[in-house]
């Protein structure tokens, strides 16, 4: 998808590149109707994995960790968005964005003191993980084999929503970059979902097995790792809180900036870059960051979990339609490349 919106991406009036799913759905497969389907989808999607689901995680993991009122949290959201998004404030973004790779490792060093410090329980973890995961047994007194269906639901919801990808989101970035180069841009882009799903998603899966929080009824959400860092780490819990509130509070900010983008962008397209539209909606995004922190967990992973669904419908036909013209650019790019290299 990100080579994709990379061969059928189109430069601006401000000289700039804009793409995306919108746009390859409109160039490649010849179809505005999708187009405008997953530009509209896109736009309602950020309000859910962009925006509530955001600012709900982060204002739980405050309030349970350090008892902060979620209004005060969701204040402080509130001014720090603002800034960006309506002052045109983008020298906080950018050092948002810098500081970011150090807050994902230092949130990996952190599930790597949980998981070294209990090194010898990674086996039964594992086998803890698989057996809840694949076992042949039924889910409420339903059929056998129910629960798989149930992991496999749940994991690729989970998976789609900490990578995006399939969704469309991640091209509007990708046709953003300075180069020519389309594939190379799109096996860039790909090592995302490697990271942010292979590498932190385990290792956080790893962190809340062996603390022990993911059985406990009570935690939702965030909770069960805010839980697990303040059990897991050698360090007082307000310590533990405060380093994973610090991640997560970098984590969120930046997502729900590169959110606001995306649907710029899909705005953009659909009001032939209407700039009032833009305006309006983004009073509108900012004013939702209120509404996040009062919605239950349940409520905000069904809403981010219905627009995601709507959103990657068009876009994953478009994938698959287009699928061999992306291996084509593909085998012709390692042809290059292997002459060069001889």
């Amino acid at each position: 998808e990100n080579t994709l919106g990379m061969l059928y991406r189109e430069r601006g009036a401000d000289g700039s590149w804009r793409g995306g799913a919108m746009l390859y759905l409109k160039n490649g497969l010849h179809s505005p109707l999708l187009a405008g389907a997953f530009a509209l989808f896109c736009v309602l999607a950020s309000f859910g994995i962009g925006n509530m689901s955001q600012v709900n995680s982060m204002v739980s993991n405050v309030y349970t960790a350090f008892g902060i009122p979620k209004l005060a949290t969701g204040i402080f959201l509130f001014v720090a968005v603002s800034l960006v998004v309506i002052g045109g404030l983008k020298r906080i973004a950018a050092i948002t964005e810098k500081v970011v790779p150090f807050m994902v490792l230092l949130y990996l060093l952190g599930t790597l003191v949980i998981i070294g410090m209990n090194i010898s329980t990674i086996p039964a973890v594992f086998v803890s993980i698989f057996k809840g995961a694949f076992a042949m047994k039924s889910v409420g007194g339903g059929i056998v084999g129910s629960g798989i269906a149930l992991a496999m639901k749940m994991g690729m919801k989970r998976g789609v929503f900490s990578n995006e990808a399939g969704l469309g989101s991640a091209p509007i970035a990708a046709a953003a970059a300075k180069t020519k180069d389309t594939v190379r841009q799109g096996l860039v882009s790909m090592t995302g979902t490697f990271i942010d799903t292979i590498v932190i998603c385990t290792m956080t899966g790893l962190a809340i097995v062996i603390a022990g929080s993911w059985a406990n009824p009570d935690l939702k959400g965030v909770a069960i790792t805010t839980v697990a860092f303040q059990s897991g780490l050698p360090f007082p819990s307000v310590v533990s809180s405060f380093v994973l509130m610090i991640c997560l509070a970098f984590f969120a900010f930046t997502t729900i900036l590169g959110w606001d983008y995306y649907s710029e962008r899909c705005l953009e397209y659909l009001s032939n870059r209407n700039k009032t539209v833009v305006k309006v909606y983004r009073w509108i995004y900012v004013l939702a960051v209120f509404i996040g922190p009062y919605l239950t967990v349940a409520a905000v992973w069904t809403i981010a979990d219905i627009f995601n669904g709507l959103m990657a419908i068009p876009n994953v036909i478009a994938l698959i339609a287009l699928s061999g013209v992306v291996a084509k650019e593909t085998r012709d790019y390692f042809k290059e490349f292997d002459r060069l290299s001889k």
